[in-house]
C-alpha cells in the first residue's frame, strides 16, 4: 500500500515539474531560448555552474556508494579496522586543490561577464555632430505599469517598448514610488529600478519579434520585485525591429506631435477623454512624461494594461473597474464615466495607432 503511495507521489511530482518546465519553453519569455548576445552568455554561464555542480554531486555520490558497500561491517567483519589516513599530505592536497580549481573555472568567467555588462561608457559616446551614436531608453517603472522614453530621439511609450535588433540598448532604470525589476526573460537577467538612484545597464535584441507566440508579435517583460498587490500583473511587451523599420517607427512616433483630444469634438469617446482622461493620459508621444501611460498608439498594443485581451470590451471593463483587474492601482477613483462613455472611450482609443 505505501509503496503505491509513494510511486503516485512521484508520479505527481514528475508531473508537476513536467508542466512547469513546458512553461519555459516559449521563446517569447524562455531564460532557456535566449534572444540576445546577453541572454545566452548568462545561459552560458548557468549552464557552466550546472555543470560544475552536477559533477561535484555524481563524484561525491559515487564515493558515498562504494564505502557503503565496500566496507559494510557484514562483509568486512567486526574486527576490521580500516586504513587510516590521518595526516596524509596526498589527501590533504587532493581536496584542497580540486575545489580551488573548480571554483577558478567558475569565477573567471563569471567575473569576467559581470564587469563586461556593467560596462556602460559607451552610453555617452558622441558623434563629429555631438549626437550620441548607442540608444538610450530611460525606463520608469511605476504602480503598475512602464513608461519608456528615447531621450534623443524626444518620444515616449507606456507599456510597449520598441528596439532595434543587433545593436547594444542602453537602459536608465528608476521607480516613481517603490521598488520595482526590470526584466525580460529571453532577452537578458533583470536589474532593479530604485526611487533613489539611477541603475544603468544594457542588452541585446538579437531576434525580431514579429512571428513570435503564434503572431502576437512580442517578447514579454516581467516586474520581478514584489512591489505589491498586483505585482504579478506589472506586465510590458517588447517589439523588435531592424533598423530601417524602427527608424521609421521613431518617424511616426515623432509625427503624432500636436495630437490631442478636443473636448468639443462630435466623437463622443474622443470628448469624453477630454473631459475625463487628458489631465492623466497624453495621445502624442512627443508629449513627455505624464501622470498615466501615454496612449498615443494604443490601437497598435497587442494587451490592455500589459496583460488582459486588446478589445473593446475588456478596455470598457478595465475603465469601468481599474481597481478590480489591478488592485492598488493609482487609476482607481480618479473620473467617473458611465458604461456608455466608457465603451465610447475604448472606441476612440483603438484609433489611436501610427501603424493601421
Amino acid at each position: 500500500m505505501m509503496k503505491g503511495l509513494k510511486k503516485w507521489r512521484l508520479f505527481s511530482l514528475l508531473t508537476v515539474m513536467t508542466v512547469f518546465l513546458s512553461a519555459c519553453g516559449e521563446d517569447y519569455i524562455s531564460t532557456l531560448r535566449p534572444a540576445g548576445a546577453v541572454g545566452k552568455e548568462q545561459l552560458n554561464l548557468l549552464l557552466l555552474t550546472s555543470i560544475i555542480m552536477f559533477a561535484v554531486v555524481i563524484v561525491v555520490s559515487v564515493i558515498y556508494l562504494v564505502a557503503f558497500f565496500k566496507f559494510r561491517r557484514s562483509r568486512t567483519g567486526e574486527n576490521h579496522m580500516p586504513k587510516q589516513v590521518e595526516g596524509s599530505h596526498t589527501l590533504e592536497v587532493i581536496w584542497t586543490v580540486i575545489p580551488i580549481i573548480l571554483l577558478l573555472i567558475l569565477a573567471v568567467p563569471t567575473l569576467s561577464s559581470t564587469y563586461k555588462f556593467a560596462d556602460v561608457a559607451a552610453m555617452d559616446e558622441v558623434d563629429e555632430n555631438g549626437n550620441k551614436t548607442a540608444l538610450t531608453v530611460n525606463v520608469t517603472a511605476k504602480l503598475y505599469w512602464w513608461e519608456f522614453e528615447y531621450p534623443e530621439q524626444g518620444i515616449i511609450t507606456a507599456q510597449e517598448l520598441v528596439v532595434p535588433t543587433d545593436e547594444k540598448v542602453y537602459f536608465n532604470l528608476i521607480a516613481t514610488d517603490v521598488k520595482h525589476s526590470f526584466w525580460i526573460p529571453a532577452v537578458g537577467g533583470k536589474m532593479d529600478t530604485n526611487v533613489d538612484g539611477i541603475n544603468k545597464f544594457y542588452l541585446e535584441f538579437g531576434k525580431e519579434s514579429k512571428d513570435l507566440n503564434e503572431g502576437e508579435g512580442v517578447f514579454y517583460g516581467k516586474c520581478a520585485e514584489l512591489c505589491g498587490p498586483s505585482h504579478a500583473l506589472m506586465d510590458f511587451k517588447v517589439k523588435t525591429l531592424d533598423r530601417p523599420a524602427f527608424d521609421t517607427w521613431v518617424a511616426s512616433m515623432q509625427a503624432t506631435e500636436g495630437n490631442t483630444a478636443s473636448a468639443e469634438s462630435a466623437n463622443v469617446g474622443e470628448a469624453t477623454f477630454a473631459n475625463s482622461c487628458l489631465g492623466c493620459h497624453a495621445v502624442s508621444a512627443v508629449a513627455g512624461p505624464g501622470m498615466g501611460p501615454n496612449l498615443s498608439t494604443f490601437g497598435d498594443r497587442n494587451r490592455l494594461a500589459g496583460f488582459m485581451d486588446h478589445t473593446v470590451e475588456d478596455t470598457t471593463d478595465w475603465i469601468m473597474d481599474p481597481e478590480y483587474y489591478k488592485p492598488g492601482n493609482t487609476m482607481t477613483g480618479k473620473y467617473n464615466v458611465t458604461e456608455e462613455e466608457a465603451k465610447a472611450i475604448a472606441e476612440y482609443l483603438m484609433t489611436l495607432s501610427i501603424e493601421k
